[in-house]
């Protein structure tokens, strides 16, 4: 039985209805990325990926009618994908586009079967980000604390940008998208809005209060001074006043973390060691699913490894026969 359709984007929904079964699969990969962003309010990044997977279909197997397309294309594809050395991850990213793009077109009455739904995708590698030693973490911040201290502006927001990111754990896009007023200086907490726009509240701690009251003072004035245009209410600012960006804040964590972390430096390696870090200090698991803002335990659980230190602790105090 079929869900109930959700309706086509209003521009796309005429061509839908004279040309019953001959939509084409260019007109419905870009009525399908309408439909990501402003229905599910998918994040801009997530939607370019759905966007490039179904574009790179739609370059091997032509610009055929959505009706056209068989299990067998669509294998065909990824046989093509496969041979020219795309790793298991990117084929099953590409594999899940898919379907989602056939579910939703079947679901709207696009297409009377789904070919994808036997479409499998190769099973990903069990690989996890490189954490970092607290201890090694620890060094890294207190070097940009005592640099920070000089009142250097851009200095004063990066300390304060990778406290946060470590301290609450945050995904690099939440932390771009954080103003001012999302913070509460009092309780310290911080709101963010994840994926699919879904609102959450996470804590931060005294290291990183500390260095976003300092950034807040000294740092942050000076970059406002520096924007060429209206302030914006962004906490984080960039050189010319304007909200960080993502690659910004990249080349700030892989710059400081290198020394740590080798190539495997960035904003998602530090936001899994925050996350492994609560869990070998004994956090709940449940209570970092919600800090992480995971919709899935089974998420969390893939996403925070325990350290093999506390299992261990673990079995000697719990065992008997340890």
């Amino acid at each position: 039985m079929r869900s109930a359709a959700t309706p086509w984007h209003p521009p796309f929904a005429s061509i839908a209805r004279r040309h019953a079964g001959k939509v084409n699969l260019p007109e419905a990969i870009d009525a399908f990325c309408v439909h990501l962003t402003s229905v599910r309010r998918l994040a801009p990044a997530t939607v370019r990926a759905y966007r490039s997977d179904l574009q790179n279909l739609c370059a091997v197997i032509g610009p055929l009618p959505l009706a056209e397309i068989d299990l067998e294309a669509l294998r065909e594809w990824m046989w093509v994908c496969a041979q020219h050395g795309d790793a298991r991850s990117t084929l099953a990213r590409r594999a899940a586009a898919t379907r989602a793009l056939f579910s939703w077109a079947f679901d709207n009455e696009a297409i009377t079967a789904n070919p994808a739904l036997r479409l499998v995708s190769p099973k990903r590698p069990a690989s996890l980000p490189k954490v970092a030693a607290a201890d090694a973490l620890t060094d890294v911040l207190d070097r940009m604390s005592a640099r920070a201290a000089e009142g250097d502006p851009l200095d004063l927001r990066d300390h304060a940008m990778i406290e946060v990111l470590y301290g609450s754990a945050l995904r690099v896009s939440e932390l771009c998208g954080l103003d001012i007023d999302d913070l509460d200086r009092t309780h310290r907490t911080a709101r963010v809005w994840g994926k699919g726009a879904k609102e959450r509240i996470v804590p931060y701690g005294g290291a990183a209060a500390r260095a976003l009251e300092a950034y807040l003072v000294r740092g942050r004035p000076t970059l406002v001074d520096r924007a060429t245009t209206a302030p914006s209410g962004a906490l984080f600012l960039g050189a010319r006043g304007s909200r960080v960006g993502p690659r910004a804040v990249y080349d700030v964590v892989a710059r400081e973390l290198a020394p740590v972390l080798g190539d495997a430096a960035g904003p998602h390696a530090l936001r899994h060691s925050g996350a492994t870090h609560l869990l070998d200090g004994g956090a709940d698991l449940r209570a970092v699913q919600e800090m992480l803002g995971h919709a899935s335990l089974g998420t969390t659980q893939i996403y925070t490894h325990v350290s093999s230190e506390r299992l261990a602790g673990a079995y000697r105090l719990a065992h008997p026969r340890a």
